[in-house]
């Protein structure tokens, strides 16, 4: 199951962090704009694995500009044991034509 940018814009607006947010953009994406993830380009996440291993059975919400790269961060965590990864759908394109 993946995110809308008006649920995830909802959680984080009623305080709601009860979830790891990771940007897997490149970094000068994320130093343009971003939510507040933190940065782990999809390029590195195979690598980032051993660091984010304790919270494999929490909620993981991975975005990206559109959503493909989150897409495939999802798919590789998944295959490393996360139980629990969402897509944010649409990314930072869907977040700023949506919600500004």
């Amino acid at each position: 199951m993946d995110i809308t940018v008006q649920e995830l814009k909802q959680r984080i607006d009623a305080g709601d962090n009860d979830y790891m947010l990771i940007d897997v953009r490149e970094t000068y994406e994320h130093e343009e704009f971003n939510i507040g993830g933190k940065l782990i380009p999809v390029g590195t996440i195979m690598a980032a694995i051993p660091d984010l291993a304790p919270h494999k059975n929490e909620e993981i919400v991975v975005y990206c500009r559109s959503g493909n790269r989150s897409g495939m961060a999802k798919q590789l965590l998944e295959a490393s044991g996360f139980t629990n990864v969402k897509n944010l759908l649409g990314g930072m394109n869907a977040w700023q034509s949506s919600l500004g």
